[in-house]
């Protein structure tokens, strides 16, 4: 498969989404690995016993490390407390809140929007925002122009990259267009894939989270104190590095503009701590492909769909020797990208096909 010569014009538009509708690459019917609906439908069942117990832990790690933190403050005994709070707090979160704003985690509708709003606030994620601009990177997983969630363009702008590790970069924009938010305006971005009637839940949310964030703010003026901060707010950038790590390896470095997420998506064995913190989402291909498929039934799809798709990656280490070089000739050649390779046994590439084509029979 040959590097495809379609510009990179990341900014999302209607205009770049309509081009790539016309090429049958947005908007696309997307490959899916062979399996039987009787086995899909049975793996899409939600329990609420495994999301409960796993946000009992991350609830408690959090309860307890902050509790610890706190009462050590003033010590250096404090710091190994600080820093695991941050993890659960700004990486963590982010697993929770991708998993519940799929509505898979938990039976129950109500936990999985409960959890979803405590850590879209823990991330400054709005919740409207996320919910839609989530929805079209699904939709249009890589796909140039019409994906918000592109983590890497071609050339890769590197300070940035190795600045949203610490959610710096990423955690101010966030916070900017909270602000936005509240004088009750959408960016240019947002308008295409937010609907109208759904606009005044943003405004009213970013409302709500300024007055919280104010509130801490004079919290720590008033007891000129830096530790409010350190519980609220400030974890979503010191604590965001391992959700930065685990962000990188989802897409960055492959194909854009297919349909088919073997090529453009990555699938990481990790640890049991990681698997725990990230809610088995290194299963990345396989939840891309099958995106209702619960977080807890990941590890079974993949071993169901392992014949037909590329080696998976033995570790965080391995997914980096590939990246970091493809970056770096990126700046060089935006047009290169890794090539994933297909076992033998796998069915092949699936091509885009040009709107009102006609798809191949499988």
């Amino acid at each position: 498969m040959t590097a495809t010569a379609i510009p990179h014009d990341y900014p999302v538009t209607e205009a770049n989404c309509a081009v790539k509708a016309e090429l049958g690459i947005a908007r696309a019917e997307w490959y899916h690995g062979p399996i039987s609906r009787a086995e899909i439908k049975e793996l899409m069942k939600r329990r609420d016993g495994p999301a409960l117990a796993s946000t009992a832990l991350w609830l408690g790690g959090l309860i307890v490390c902050g509790v610890s933190a706190y009462v050590l403050v003033g010590s250096w005994w404090s710091v190994p407390f600080f820093i695991v709070y941050g993890v659960l707090y700004g990486s963590s979160a982010d697993a929770r809140w991708h998993e519940m704003g799929h509505g898979t985690a938990f039976r129950t509708r109500w936990l999985n929007e409960v959890v979803y709003q405590l850590a879209c606030f823990m991330l400054f994620r709005e919740p409207t925002v996320w919910r839609w601009s989530h929805t079209r990177h699904h939709t249009d997983t890589i796909v140039v122009g019409c994906d918000p969630e592109i983590v890497a363009q071609r050339p890769p702008t590197i300070p940035i990259m190795i600045s949203n590790l610490l959610t710096l970069n990423l955690g101010m924009t966030l916070f900017k267009n909270i602000c936005i938010h509240a004088t009750g305006r959408l960016t240019e971005a947002e308008k295409t894939f937010i609907p109208e009637q759904e606009q005044w839940k943003v405004y009213l949310v970013a409302r709500i989270w300024l007055a919280i964030f104010a509130a801490v703010i004079v919290w720590s003026l008033a007891t000129w104190s830096i530790l409010p901060l350190m519980f609220i707010g400030l974890p979503t950038f010191y604590g965001g590095w391992l959700h930065g790590m685990f962000a990188i390896t989802q897409h960055v470095g492959l194909a854009e503009d297919v349909v088919d997420h073997r090529l453009n998506t990555r699938t990481i064995y990790f640890n049991p701590v990681f698997r725990f913190s990230y809610l088995n989402m290194n299963y990345h291909i396989e939840h891309h492909m099958f995106p209702m498929v619960p977080y807890y039934n990941l590890p079974k799809l993949h071993e169901r769909l392992k014949a037909d798709m590329p080696r998976p990656y033995t570790g965080l280490w391995d997914a980096f020797q590939e990246i970091i070089p493809t970056l770096l000739r990126q700046l060089r050649e935006p047009d290169h990208f890794v090539h994933r390779e297909l076992p033998a046994t796998a069915r092949p590439f699936l091509q885009p096909q040009p709107l009102g084509a006609t798809l191949p029979a499988e």
